[in-house]
């Protein structure tokens, strides 16, 4: 799984550990991601439903699935308020085996949710099983069962193979494979696939996020309940939360793959990913996220893609366009992240691509310049520096700039209302 620790300047590290699971060839055929509260940590606290959104917001997002897994199945463990439908899965199927702890007590509500979700399309799998343990019920329903080959006896190891066999659809795993002889052990016993330190240790990977706006998202929770939902006033919301746009934006990377489209503004994003999808998204962040985001490292991040989206006008660049533009930048920027890499995972036009990567044409002179105006230790530019087809006055642009300000600001405190 994943976990969030603290970072300079208040942002935070994501950590998902991998650990790959071998076909009887040896060969990778799948991943199964892990917790990890640090990067140096060597164990994970699996039980914590806080820490199962916090592995898929990341796998899904921050780092992307594709990135982690280079297409290959990945497991990911998940708690008993994710089988049972209280909290949602925000991703298809197809992208991820559902693995249910050994500890998850399985009663009919258990039984009820693994079944609709293999209605739905998902693949799951049984986590450490042992005969007797109280899961049986659900061996007809899944696809993989996992066993533990670390504590458990030779004789129980082989009376729940046993049983597994009995259900000729299930392919066993052999995992906690510690030495050479568990391993033959396993091969032995006809296992499908084997995992263990003796194969393959987790890898861990790390990568700075920016800290979500809470607040922000308990208003678009609402609105996103009301009977009459409001399409551009759930746009403007999410343009307000610059980790939300992000995270959305690399979860509409995942939903399009094999798909011919790209997006390039927060509409796109709404609309590809749809408003039910929006609406799963913003439930598991909230379960995910621990602090806030910094009021002023949130309020410049805004101020500049406000500014980016006026100056866009004098170009003919879309207003939305430039707003997303100037909200990658800044995340970028506010992170020391170079913006190949920050865009790298998202499903962006090419011009929009091209302007944060390389700066060229009307929207990289937007972006430029906003960045500039908005950089505390930058110059700030004068009518004869402004690319030629930025024909913007000095005075309106710092018109602009304080425009820009009082919006944020008036949005935050807004927002900071709603809740008190």
């Amino acid at each position: 799984m994943s976990e969030q620790t603290e970072a300079p300047d208040n942002g935070h590290i994501v950590h998902v550990a991998r650990q790959p699971i071998y076909d009887r060839d040896g060969v990778v055929v799948a991943d199964e991601l892990l917790f990890r509260a640090r990067a140096t940590a060597s164990g994970a606290d699996r039980s914590d439903s806080h820490a199962t959104a916090r592995v898929l917001v990341a796998a899904f997002t921050e780092f992307g699935l594709q990135e982690l897994a280079g297409g290959r199945v990945c497991f990911v463990n998940l708690t008993r308020d994710f089988l049972t439908g209280r909290l949602p899965l925000p991703f298809d199927g197809d992208q991820a085996v559902l693995e249910i702890l050994e500890t998850t007590v399985v009663d009919e509500a258990v039984v009820a949710g693994v079944t609709a979700l293999v209605e739905q399309g998902y693949t799951v799998a049984l986590d450490r099983f042992t005969l007797g343990g109280g899961h049986e019920p659900l061996l007809p329903l899944v696809t993989y069962v996992k066993i533990d080959m670390l504590h458990a006896s030779e004789p129980d190891v082989r009376a729940a193979v046993a049983e597994c066999r009995r259900h000729g659809h299930l392919r066993l795993v052999a995992e906690r494979l510690e030495t050479p002889e568990a391993l033959h052990l396993a091969y032995r016993l006809g296992f499908e696939l084997f995992q263990g330190d003796v194969l393959g240790r987790p890898h861990v990977n790390s990568t700075l996020t920016l800290a979500p706006a809470r607040l922000t998202r308990l208003r678009m929770l609402q609105a996103l309940s009301a009977d009459d939902v409001d399409m551009d006033e759930v746009v403007d919301l999410v343009g307000q939360d610059a980790a939300l746009s992000l995270r959305l934006l690399r979860a509409t990377n995942a939903a399009a793959t094999g798909l011919n489209r790209t997006v390039s503004s927060i509409r796109d994003t709404v609309v590809t990913l749809g408003l039910n999808r929006i609406r799963q998204w913003v439930t598991l962040m909230l379960v995910a996220d621990l602090t806030e985001s910094d009021p002023e490292q949130l309020s410049g991040v805004l101020v500049r893609a406000r500014f980016a989206q006026f100056l866009a006008g004098g170009v003919g660049v879309p207003a939305d366009v430039a707003y997303i533009g100037g909200l990658l930048s800044a995340i970028a920027d506010l992170f020391d992240e170079p913006a190949d890499r920050m865009v790298q995972d998202l499903p962006l036009d090419p011009a929009l691509v091209d302007a944060l990567t390389t700066g060229r044409g009307p929207l990289g002179d937007v972006l430029a310049t906003a960045r500039a105006y908005t950089t505390p230790s930058a110059e700030m530019p004068v009518a004869g520096a402004l690319p030629a087809q930025l024909s913007v006055d000095t005075a309106d642009m710092a018109m602009a700039y304080l425009s820009a300000v009082s919006a944020t600001n008036a949005t935050l405190a807004e927002l900071t209302a709603d809740v008190s």
